[in-house]
């Protein structure tokens, strides 16, 4: 959080991230509800494995895979200053409008790559669908799904972010699925004939 802090506080020049596809896609105020409910996500998921369930494997995949995903994010924020330039001018006030109001005077579009709120959703997502316990609860599994996916689409429907951010915290995901979660063939060695 304090790496977080710094990379948020200091004044340096911003490269900023675009893709010609970010200006086609629509500004949504109604994705406020799935990118909020991203920190009780989280947190849920975080206390599970780290308090409830009793496979350490599976918690030291998860909390490893969220430990290598946040430092990377910091590393890239100090080496490669980013933001964008995608908000739109608020007006109206519903209530929805006024939560993205407030958002977005509480988080600057600087350090965006990659989207922690789409790297850290991925993560628990896979960690939900590799739990044993969890794989034959079909409505879990769906509404994780789904919550993920509404999560990763209001990064972009908010403007929070580019499609660079979510493309790169998706590819991050992968490496991480690859060394974290993918099982290792263990090849024995052959005796050597004689």
């Amino acid at each position: 959080m304090l790496a977080f802090g710094y990379v948020e506080q200091r004044k340096v020049p911003i490269n900023i991230i675009h893709m010609k596809i970010d200006d086609y896609i629509p500004f949504c105020e109604y994705f406020i509800i799935p990118y909020l409910l991203w920190f009780a996500y989280v947190a849920v998921t975080v206390f599970y494995f780290a308090f409830i369930n009793k496979n350490k494997q599976e918690y030291w995949q998860f909390i490893l895979t969220l430990g290598i995903g946040m430092t990377l994010f910091i590393v890239v924020s100090l080496i490669y200053p980013n933001g964008q330039n995608l908000r739109p001018e608020l007006t109206g006030d519903g209530i929805f409008i006024q939560l993205v109001q407030y958002l977005y005077t509480i988080d600057t579009p600087t350090n965006i790559l990659p989207s922690i709120h789409v790297f850290n959703s991925i993560a628990c997502c896979i960690a939900v669908f590799h739990h044993k316990p969890f794989q034959k609860r079909k409505v879990l599994l769906t509404g994780t799904a789904v919550l993920t996916t509404l999560i990763v689409l209001a990064t972009v429907f908010l403007k929070q972010h580019t499609l660079v951010d979510v493309i790169a915290a998706a590819a991050l995901n992968l490496v991480c699925y690859q060394l974290l979660y993918k099982p290792r063939a263990v090849h024995a060695e052959k005796p050597a004939r004689v």
